[in-house]
């Protein structure tokens, strides 16, 4: 990563949990190129109490966002707020030359995802959703295992991500874009597009629903050459967080594979002996704002650029499509050129357990 005596000054846009317990905390590991300035909540104690803990320059509520930028000298905006508010604040920043880092789902649609790339573009400043594994040495490891052959022919991938969601939680929030397909699915799908190095040609799906939103969704996704990737997500399921690619040759298995509190464990099965290979525990969160911070600095285009959260996207609503009509869902075809490579591993030593004000966890268990 190439070096720079200035920093990248962030803004974190929301103050939920996922913001209070692991964004917030990365930018110590990442303060070679990146510097925590403000932080911009609906929330005055949060905003309050967050701003003491991090010494920020300033804060403000939603409304302020504009004057928060310019305050703040702000390069660059961590955008953590529900999934329906992420194109709000990426066109506001982009009107104001501020470069965006976006939770995923970038948005809840497709034409959505266009419409903040092509701002973005319109404005030239970065777009880059915040897939935290397209840095993550397991993730990427497994990447190399399919992409050397070991496992022949590649034909089917199959993965479970569930955990129960704590009741009244954003994320069940039909009108925020809550529900599995979501929450969990683009991790699946994300995982499924790139290991086959393809992108879907049609979708199957069905779920049931609570309280307006997808709770338990199976899909079934056929990509090009015969190929199947399956997963089934719920938010109200005990934790499972696996995924498994099977070819003529051998299969991986990945387990945990999506989380970021835990050390993820391949398992590679070839010619019927199993090799278990356990990667270490890491903040996950740090290696991606320092290197969009880099792609800032240095005129870089991410990987993963909006393009990729508008790949996992069209699933998702293919996915809940399908779902309410029961039937299948074909998709334009597509070419998705660009993918995580091994180069892009980083690894930071483990956050350590945050306190978090009026941000419980999402899960019960």
């Amino acid at each position: 990563m190439a070096k720079s005596a200035r920093k990248i000054r962030y803004a974190v846009v929301g103050a939920g949990n996922i913001a209070q317990v692991a964004i917030l905390p990365a930018f110590e590991h990442a303060k070679e190129n990146s510097e925590l300035v403000a932080l911009v909540s609906g929330d005055a104690e949060k905003r309050a109490a967050l701003r003491e803990k991090y010494g920020l320059e300033l804060d403000g509520d939603y409304p302020d966002f504009e004057r928060v930028l310019e305050q703040g000298r702000i390069d660059a905006v961590y955008v953590a707020t529900p999934n329906a508010l992420h194109k709000e604040f990426t066109l506001r920043a982009a009107s104001r030359g501020v470069h965006v880092l976006c939770e995923k789902p970038l948005a809840p649609t497709a034409a959505e995802c266009r419409q903040m790339d092509d701002a973005c573009t319109g404005a030239a400043v970065k777009l880059m959703v915040a897939y935290r594994l397209h840095f993550e040495e397991a993730t990427l490891a497994a990447l190399e295992v399919v992409r050397s052959g070991k496992l022949g022919e590649l034909r089917l991938f199959d993965s479970f991500f569930s955990h129960v969601l704590r009741p009244g939680d954003v994320r069940e929030d039909p009108s925020l874009a809550g529900g599995a397909a979501y929450d969990l699915g683009v991790y699946c799908i994300n995982a499924a597009r790139n290991l086959f190095d393809a992108e879907p040609t049609s979708v199957s799906a069905e779920f049931t629903e609570r309280n307006g939103a997808d709770d338990t969704t199976t899909a079934i996704l056929r990509f090009p050459g015969n190929r199947l990737a399956q997963f089934c997500l719920s938010n109200s399921v005990a934790g499972v967080s696996s995924y498994r690619i099977g070819g003529s040759a051998g299969d991986l298995r990945v387990e945990p594979a999506y989380e970021y509190t835990e050390e993820l464990v391949h398992y590679l099965t070839l010619d019927g002996e199993t090799k278990k290979t356990s990667f270490k525990r890491g903040d996950q969160f740090a290696p991606e704002i320092k290197y969009f911070s880099n792609c800032v600095l240095n005129d870089i285009t991410p990987e993963p650029s909006a393009e990729e959260g508008f790949c996992d996207v069209r699933v998702v609503e293919a996915i809940l499509a399908s779902g309410r009509s029961h039937r299948p869902v074909e998709l334009s075809p597509y070419v998705r050129r660009q993918r995580p490579s091994r180069e892009q591993v980083d690894h930071e030593p483990p956050v350590k357990k945050q306190s978090t004000v009026k941000a419980p966890s999402p899960s019960l268990r």
